[in-house]
Protein backbone atom coordinates (compact mmCIF):
# COMPACT_ATOMS: atom_id res chain seq x y z
CA UNK A 1 0.00 0.00 0.00
CA UNK A 2 0.90 3.67 -0.48
CA UNK A 3 0.50 6.80 0.69
CA UNK A 4 1.00 9.76 -1.58
CA UNK A 5 1.48 13.48 -0.41
CA UNK A 6 -1.80 15.18 -2.22
CA UNK A 7 -0.92 18.45 -0.36
CA UNK A 8 1.22 21.74 -0.56
CA UNK A 9 3.13 22.79 2.82
CA UNK A 10 1.99 26.13 4.28
CA UNK A 11 4.76 28.46 3.57
CA UNK A 12 5.83 31.84 3.09
CA UNK A 13 6.81 31.22 0.15
CA UNK A 14 4.21 30.50 -2.04
CA UNK A 15 3.30 33.39 -4.39
CA UNK A 16 -0.16 33.24 -4.12
CA UNK A 17 -2.03 36.58 -3.07
CA UNK A 18 -2.70 34.93 0.77
CA UNK A 19 0.49 34.11 1.72
CA UNK A 20 1.26 32.44 5.40
CA UNK A 21 3.46 34.21 8.19
CA UNK A 22 5.20 31.98 10.07
CA UNK A 23 6.74 33.03 13.62
CA UNK A 24 9.71 30.47 14.28
CA UNK A 25 10.20 30.39 18.31
CA UNK A 26 13.63 28.37 19.23
CA UNK A 27 13.89 26.07 21.55
CA UNK A 28 15.82 29.25 23.49
CA UNK A 29 12.75 31.16 23.23
CA UNK A 30 10.57 28.19 24.33
CA UNK A 31 12.72 28.42 27.88
CA UNK A 32 12.49 32.21 28.43
CA UNK A 33 8.80 31.71 28.01
CA UNK A 34 8.79 28.53 30.13
CA UNK A 35 10.28 29.98 32.57
CA UNK A 36 7.93 33.08 32.77
CA UNK A 37 4.97 30.82 32.61
CA UNK A 38 6.66 29.06 35.57
CA UNK A 39 8.37 31.23 37.56
CA UNK A 40 11.63 29.80 36.78
CA UNK A 41 15.14 30.76 35.17
CA UNK A 42 15.47 29.83 31.42
CA UNK A 43 19.02 28.14 32.59
CA UNK A 44 16.81 25.66 35.42
CA UNK A 45 15.61 23.97 31.91
CA UNK A 46 18.65 21.55 30.52
CA UNK A 47 21.17 23.55 28.69
CA UNK A 48 18.77 27.06 28.49
CA UNK A 49 16.54 24.83 26.15
CA UNK A 50 12.45 24.26 26.25
CA UNK A 51 10.22 23.53 23.45
CA UNK A 52 10.40 24.95 19.91
CA UNK A 53 7.03 26.45 18.86
CA UNK A 54 5.21 28.43 15.51
CA UNK A 55 2.87 31.45 15.77
CA UNK A 56 0.92 30.95 12.08
CA UNK A 57 -0.92 33.32 10.78
CA UNK A 58 -2.76 31.98 7.77
CA UNK A 59 -5.78 32.50 5.78
CA UNK A 60 -8.38 29.59 5.74
CA UNK A 61 -7.91 29.74 1.92
CA UNK A 62 -3.97 29.83 2.00
CA UNK A 63 -2.58 26.80 1.52
CA UNK A 64 -4.17 23.12 0.48
CA UNK A 65 -7.61 23.74 1.89
CA UNK A 66 -11.32 22.67 0.90
CA UNK A 67 -14.04 25.22 0.34
CA UNK A 68 -16.99 24.62 2.34
CA UNK A 69 -20.39 25.91 0.63
CA UNK A 70 -20.22 28.69 2.73
CA UNK A 71 -17.37 30.19 1.13
CA UNK A 72 -19.70 30.33 -2.45
CA UNK A 73 -22.76 32.37 -1.29
CA UNK A 74 -24.67 32.45 1.66
CA UNK A 75 -27.42 30.37 1.20
CA UNK A 76 -27.19 26.94 -0.95
CA UNK A 77 -29.96 24.98 -2.28
CA UNK A 78 -32.67 26.97 -0.57
CA UNK A 79 -31.20 26.05 2.91
CA UNK A 80 -28.56 28.48 4.75
CA UNK A 81 -25.25 26.77 3.36
CA UNK A 82 -23.17 24.85 5.51
CA UNK A 83 -19.59 25.75 6.79
CA UNK A 84 -17.07 23.40 6.95
CA UNK A 85 -17.03 22.44 10.30
CA UNK A 86 -21.05 21.20 9.47
CA UNK A 87 -19.92 19.19 6.50
CA UNK A 88 -20.28 15.22 6.89
CA UNK A 89 -17.18 13.29 7.07
CA UNK A 90 -18.58 10.60 4.64
CA UNK A 91 -17.86 12.95 1.59
CA UNK A 92 -14.04 12.86 2.59
CA UNK A 93 -12.99 9.49 2.40
CA UNK A 94 -13.68 7.33 -1.15
CA UNK A 95 -12.65 6.34 -4.80
CA UNK A 96 -10.40 9.11 -6.32
CA UNK A 97 -10.93 9.32 -10.07
CA UNK A 98 -7.98 11.32 -11.82
CA UNK A 99 -8.20 13.61 -15.00
CA UNK A 100 -5.49 14.66 -16.66
CA UNK A 101 -5.62 17.82 -18.04
CA UNK A 102 -1.20 18.68 -17.94
CA UNK A 103 -1.68 19.01 -21.63
CA UNK A 104 -4.02 22.27 -21.69
CA UNK A 105 -2.08 25.71 -21.13
CA UNK A 106 -2.78 27.85 -18.24
CA UNK A 107 -5.94 29.74 -18.72
CA UNK A 108 -7.79 27.00 -20.13
CA UNK A 109 -11.47 26.64 -19.00
CA UNK A 110 -12.19 22.92 -19.41
CA UNK A 111 -15.15 22.11 -20.80
CA UNK A 112 -18.11 19.07 -20.15
CA UNK A 113 -16.58 17.97 -23.29
CA UNK A 114 -13.55 17.90 -21.91
CA UNK A 115 -14.34 15.92 -19.13
CA UNK A 116 -16.39 13.18 -20.93
CA UNK A 117 -13.39 12.97 -23.70
CA UNK A 118 -10.95 12.02 -20.38
CA UNK A 119 -13.43 9.71 -18.92
CA UNK A 120 -13.71 8.28 -21.76
CA UNK A 121 -10.08 8.17 -22.87
CA UNK A 122 -9.27 6.17 -19.22
CA UNK A 123 -12.55 4.22 -19.10
CA UNK A 124 -14.38 5.14 -16.12
CA UNK A 125 -18.40 6.22 -15.64
CA UNK A 126 -18.40 8.39 -12.73
CA UNK A 127 -20.39 7.02 -9.57
CA UNK A 128 -22.01 9.40 -6.33
CA UNK A 129 -19.52 10.07 -3.95
CA UNK A 130 -16.43 9.60 -6.76
CA UNK A 131 -13.67 12.36 -5.63
CA UNK A 132 -12.46 13.82 -8.83
CA UNK A 133 -9.28 15.46 -8.72
CA UNK A 134 -8.21 17.71 -11.78
CA UNK A 135 -4.77 17.62 -12.79
CA UNK A 136 -2.85 20.85 -14.59
CA UNK A 137 0.71 20.29 -13.19
CA UNK A 138 0.37 24.03 -11.44
CA UNK A 139 1.85 22.40 -8.11
CA UNK A 140 5.18 22.76 -10.29
CA UNK A 141 4.95 26.74 -10.28
CA UNK A 142 4.23 27.08 -6.66
CA UNK A 143 6.95 29.62 -6.21
CA UNK A 144 6.64 31.47 -9.76
CA UNK A 145 5.55 35.17 -9.14
CA UNK A 146 2.54 34.61 -11.68
CA UNK A 147 1.57 31.26 -9.79
CA UNK A 148 -2.35 32.23 -9.02
CA UNK A 149 -2.79 32.80 -13.03
CA UNK A 150 -0.91 29.69 -14.04
CA UNK A 151 -3.66 26.52 -14.11
CA UNK A 152 -6.34 25.25 -16.28
CA UNK A 153 -9.75 26.03 -14.68
CA UNK A 154 -12.90 24.58 -15.21
CA UNK A 155 -16.29 26.25 -16.33
CA UNK A 156 -19.29 26.46 -14.81
CA UNK A 157 -21.63 24.23 -17.09
CA UNK A 158 -18.67 21.34 -16.20
CA UNK A 159 -18.93 21.95 -12.50
CA UNK A 160 -22.49 21.10 -12.41
CA UNK A 161 -22.43 17.97 -14.86
CA UNK A 162 -19.98 16.97 -12.49
CA UNK A 163 -22.53 17.45 -9.74
CA UNK A 164 -25.46 16.08 -12.26
CA UNK A 165 -23.34 12.54 -11.48
CA UNK A 166 -23.74 12.73 -7.97
CA UNK A 167 -20.16 14.16 -7.34
CA UNK A 168 -19.65 16.23 -3.78
CA UNK A 169 -16.34 16.69 -3.93
CA UNK A 170 -13.91 18.11 -6.25
CA UNK A 171 -10.37 18.81 -6.51
CA UNK A 172 -7.24 21.22 -8.31
CA UNK A 173 -3.62 21.28 -8.09
CA UNK A 174 -4.51 25.26 -9.21
CA UNK A 175 -4.60 27.72 -7.00
CA UNK A 176 -8.30 27.74 -7.74
CA UNK A 177 -10.94 25.39 -9.01
CA UNK A 178 -12.66 28.60 -11.86
CA UNK A 179 -9.95 29.66 -14.70
CA UNK A 180 -7.32 31.96 -13.15
CA UNK A 181 -8.72 35.81 -11.56
CA UNK A 182 -6.90 37.38 -14.01
CA UNK A 183 -8.68 36.30 -17.19
CA UNK A 184 -11.74 36.39 -15.34
CA UNK A 185 -11.87 39.86 -15.03
CA UNK A 186 -10.15 40.45 -18.46
CA UNK A 187 -13.38 39.06 -19.86
CA UNK A 188 -15.76 40.86 -17.87
CA UNK A 189 -14.12 44.16 -17.95
CA UNK A 190 -14.60 43.67 -22.08
CA UNK A 191 -17.78 42.57 -21.83
CA UNK A 192 -19.53 43.74 -18.09
CA UNK A 193 -22.48 40.67 -17.58
CA UNK A 194 -23.11 37.62 -15.13
CA UNK A 195 -21.33 34.12 -15.22
CA UNK A 196 -17.72 35.54 -16.11
CA UNK A 197 -16.41 36.45 -12.04
CA UNK A 198 -16.17 33.63 -10.01
CA UNK A 199 -18.94 31.53 -12.22
CA UNK A 200 -17.53 27.89 -11.27
CA UNK A 201 -18.26 29.08 -7.47
CA UNK A 202 -21.17 30.12 -7.89
CA UNK A 203 -22.76 27.26 -8.91
CA UNK A 204 -22.69 26.47 -5.14
CA UNK A 205 -25.60 28.78 -5.03
CA UNK A 206 -27.96 26.01 -6.29
CA UNK A 207 -25.71 22.80 -5.49
CA UNK A 208 -24.04 21.83 -2.06
CA UNK A 209 -20.44 20.52 -3.18
CA UNK A 210 -16.99 21.51 -1.80
CA UNK A 211 -13.78 21.27 -3.73
CA UNK A 212 -10.37 21.08 -2.52
CA UNK A 213 -7.56 23.67 -3.94
CA UNK A 214 -4.17 23.67 -4.36
CA UNK A 215 -3.44 19.95 -4.28
CA UNK A 216 -0.06 18.91 -5.74
CA UNK A 217 1.53 15.31 -6.83
CA UNK A 218 -1.35 14.82 -8.78
CA UNK A 219 1.64 13.40 -11.28
CA UNK A 220 2.65 11.20 -9.01
CA UNK A 221 -0.87 9.01 -8.55
CA UNK A 222 0.16 5.87 -10.86
CA UNK A 223 -3.16 4.95 -12.44
CA UNK A 224 -6.43 7.38 -13.48
CA UNK A 225 -8.66 5.33 -10.77
CA UNK A 226 -8.71 2.23 -8.57
CA UNK A 227 -7.66 4.41 -5.78
CA UNK A 228 -8.43 5.99 -2.55
CA UNK A 229 -8.43 9.43 -1.31
CA UNK A 230 -8.70 10.62 2.24
CA UNK A 231 -9.14 14.79 2.55
CA UNK A 232 -10.37 15.49 6.22
CA UNK A 233 -10.62 19.49 6.42
CA UNK A 234 -9.60 20.71 9.58
CA UNK A 235 -12.49 21.43 11.92
CA UNK A 236 -12.38 25.51 11.99
CA UNK A 237 -15.76 26.89 13.74
CA UNK A 238 -18.34 29.07 11.20
CA UNK A 239 -15.16 28.35 8.71
CA UNK A 240 -15.70 29.29 5.00
CA UNK A 241 -12.53 26.42 4.36
CA UNK A 242 -10.50 24.14 6.22
CA UNK A 243 -6.73 23.13 5.62
CA UNK A 244 -6.53 19.66 4.62
CA UNK A 245 -3.89 16.83 4.12
CA UNK A 246 -4.95 14.99 1.47
CA UNK A 247 -3.66 11.59 0.56
CA UNK A 248 -4.28 8.98 -2.48
CA UNK A 249 -3.97 5.73 -1.38
CA UNK A 250 -2.79 2.94 -4.10
CA UNK A 251 -2.98 -0.53 -3.13
CA UNK A 252 -0.31 -2.62 -4.72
Amino acid sequence: MRFIDLSVAISPRIREPLPAKIEYASHEDGARQAAAVLGLQPDDFPEGKAWATETVTLNTHAGTHIDAPWHYWPTSEGKPARTIDEMPLEWFYGDGVLLDFSAKPPGYEITTEDLKAELARIGYTLKPFDIVLVRSDADKRLFHEHYAFLHAGVSAAATEWLLDQGIKVVGTDGWGWDIPLNLQAEAYRKAPREGVLWAAHYVGKDREYCQIEKLANLDQIPKPFGFKVCCFPIKVEKGSAGWSRPVAIVED
